[in-house]
């Protein structure tokens, strides 16, 4: 196992990755390479200059750190855990891009007695993911879209692994949320709804969060110099995917969009 792991943030405070207060720590790096991103400082496995607008300079987003050093500062707040019944959430990147390192990470902290989440494509073999969600209390299972043509061209990887792992999940009845990233002129529209929601009672899911696209992520491109394919797309709104919904719940599918 690797004795570090990049990460380029660990946030206090979180009060929307799971129960409670929450820490949730960012893992840097992603096999996928969605072209809607919000986070693109996340996409390579390794530190990399960004340009910082307060400071007027650039700054290195990511650094290694040992799973003594995180568990260290995670545990400064074991005290709001215990009395909002929140923990510890991992989040990306994609935490199974450093699977080995996360899911013993995941392993001390659930010994110490914390609640542990996890945000996740799904991307990986099927072995290291059973491994990982052993240690996974409550799991963020994110399905982009329903075929693997599609998928492929809007992520850079295919849909099967990602759904083989889903398959998994449900198998051993892990606690679990599917999201819907909802995104313009790739996954919305009636239709992808439609199979969307026969995809799902195909897997037997009843309970799914969608989330629309933002512009939160936008200018972090311009600070990476990088090229945005959605710069001129306008966010969705939370009214504008009510067709989404309808269309999930008459297929018996519970629907939230967050």
């Amino acid at each position: 196992m690797n004795k570090e792991a990049c990460i380029f943030n660990i946030q206090k405070f979180s009060l929307h990755d799971g129960p409670g207060i929450r820490t949730v720590v960012f893992f840097k790096g992603c096999p996928l390479k969605c072209f809607w991103c919000s986070n693109p400082e996340s996409q390579a496995g390794k530190p990399e200059q960004m340009w910082d607008k307060q400071k007027k300079a650039h700054t290195t987003v990511g650094e290694y750190k040992t799973i003594d050093e995180i568990i260290r500062e995670v545990m400064k707040d074991q005290a709001f855990y215990e009395e909002s019944g929140g923990g510890v959430t991992l989040s990306g990147g994609e935490v199974l891009y450093q699977a080995e390192f996360a899911t013993e990470l995941l392993r001390q902290l659930k010994d110490k007695g914390i609640h542990t989440a996890s945000e996740t494509t799904g991307f990986a073999r099927n072995d290291v993911f059973r491994k990982f969600i052993e240690q996974v209390d409550l799991l963020y299972f994110d399905v982009k879209h329903h075929a693997e043509m599609e998928h492929k061209a809007g992520t850079g990887v295919s849909l099967q692994p990602i759904l083989n792992n889903l398959k998994t999940a449900l198998e051993l009845q892990q606690h679990l949320v599917v999201r819907i990233p909802v995104i313009p002129n790739f996954n919305d529209g009636r239709e992808n709804a439609k199979e969307f929601a026969k995809l799902f009672n195909e897997l037997g899911i009843t309970n799914v969060e969608l989330l629309p696209f933002h512009q939160f992520g936008e200018q972090k491109y311009t600070f990476l110099d990088r090229e945005y394919e959605m710069k001129d797309i306008p966010q969705l709104h939370t009214e504008e995917l009510d067709y989404f919904k309808t269309i999930l719940e008459e297929q018996q599918i519970a629907c939230h969009v967050h």
